[in-house]
This record gives structure tokens, sequence and C-alpha cells, in this order.
């Protein structure tokens, strides 16, 4: 059971985390932390940041409803690979083990942190390479 100034840091870390992932994404390295410090295990509280994450994505797709116009070829093959990629993960995530999953967690971090840290070059790549016309199809 979670004190009351426990509930107080994870509702910080809720909104940090919410602010950051309407910025730029990459909440989860706020709130994953926060829960695991808390005592919560880390397959549990992997479980409950992904859930209690998703209505802030689904609520960020939403407003950018302008910018997806235009953009079917592209969400027809992003939008199912990202669903088999979710549901794999979370099945693999099911049958990792507390364990396995801990030891595991470090390197993730580190993959997610390098992942932001490199998304803004990647994405000056991408421009200048559609730019050019050399696309691969998913104009």
């Amino acid at each position: 059971m979670l004190t009351p100034l426990q509930y107080i840091l994870v509702a910080l870390a809720a909104l940090a985390a919410g602010a950051i992932n309407a910025l730029a994404g990459g909440g989860t390295l706020i709130t994953f932390p926060t829960l695991t410090f808390l005592g919560i295990p880390a397959v549990a509280a992997n479980v409950t940041n992904t859930v209690a994450l998703s209505p802030g994505y689904f609520g960020g797709t939403l407003a950018q409803k302008k910018d997806l116009l235009g953009q079917g070829k592209r969400l027809w093959l992003l939008v199912p690979a990202g669903a088999v990629g979710g549901v794999i993960g979370g099945f693999l995530l099911l049958q990792t083990g507390e364990k396995l999953f801990k030891e595991l967690v470090p390197y993730l971090i580190l993959l997610a942190s390098g992942l932001l840290a490199i998304q803004d070059p990647v994405r000056g790549w991408l421009t200048r390479r559609m730019a050019a016309g050399k696309g691969g199809g998913l104009e």
C-alpha cells in the first residue's frame, strides 16, 4: 500500500511524463523508474505504466489529426506493424519473468534514451531523403 506522499510522487511523475510525451516522447523514462523506486515489481510497473500513458497517446493522435491527413499509405503500414510489435512485446514481457526483466531494464532504458537522442538527426535525414525523391514509397 502506498503512503499519501508516495501517491503525490506518482502524480507528479505522471504530470511530468505527460508533459514530456506531449513535447517529445519518452515520459516512460520518468514514470517507470518512479514506480520501481516505490517498490512496485518491474513487470507490474511496466504494465501499469503502459496502460496509464495510453490515453495520452490517443489524445496526442487526436490532436495531430490534421497532420495525419494524406498519410493513409504510411498509416496502413505503420499502425499494423506497431500493433503487432506491441502484442509481441507484451507477450514477451509476460513470459520473461521478473528477474530477467529487471536485468534487462537498464539496457532497455539505455536503448530508449539513445533512440530519443538520435530522433532529430534521423528525422532530418529522412526529410532530406524524401525531399530528394528517395522516400522509399511511403510518401
